[in-house]
């Protein structure tokens, strides 16, 4: 059973940053086709922030470039989202993402970003 567990969310003020980590477990790594980053706002639906391939190709939202950067280990199953020059409209329930091959996917509990300004 796929599970993902994701940590580093938090509080922090405008300007600063935050680094999110998210680990998979009970699948192997080269049956991972992507792993990501979605977001959710109060009020909103759920978008896209940031993506990864297995081979490393990054796909990120346009309101996110140039601030974060989505990496990913492939022997530790981990893909990290460093968040930098945080805005509050970054304000959001971040949910990792990951789509095996077969296109199956899974998504970890959530983790709270709060952006004070």
């Amino acid at each position: 059973q796929v599970q993902l567990v994701e940590s580093g969310g938090g509080l922090v003020q405008a300007g600063g940053s935050l680094r999110l980590s998210c680990a998979a477990s009970g699948i192997i790594f080269f049956n991972i086709k992507a792993m990501g980053w979605y977001r959710q706002a109060p009020g909103e639906q759920r978008e896209l922030v940031a993506t990864i391939t297995l081979v490393g190709s990054t796909n990120y939202a346009d309101s996110v470039k140039g601030r974060f950067a989505i990496s990913r280990d492939n022997a530790k199953k981990t893909v990290y989202l460093q968040m930098n020059s945080l805005k509050p409209e970054d304000t959001a329930v971040y949910y990792c993402n990951l789509e095996r091959l077969g296109s199956t996917t899974y998504w970890g509990q959530g983790t709270q970003v709060t952006v004070s300004s």
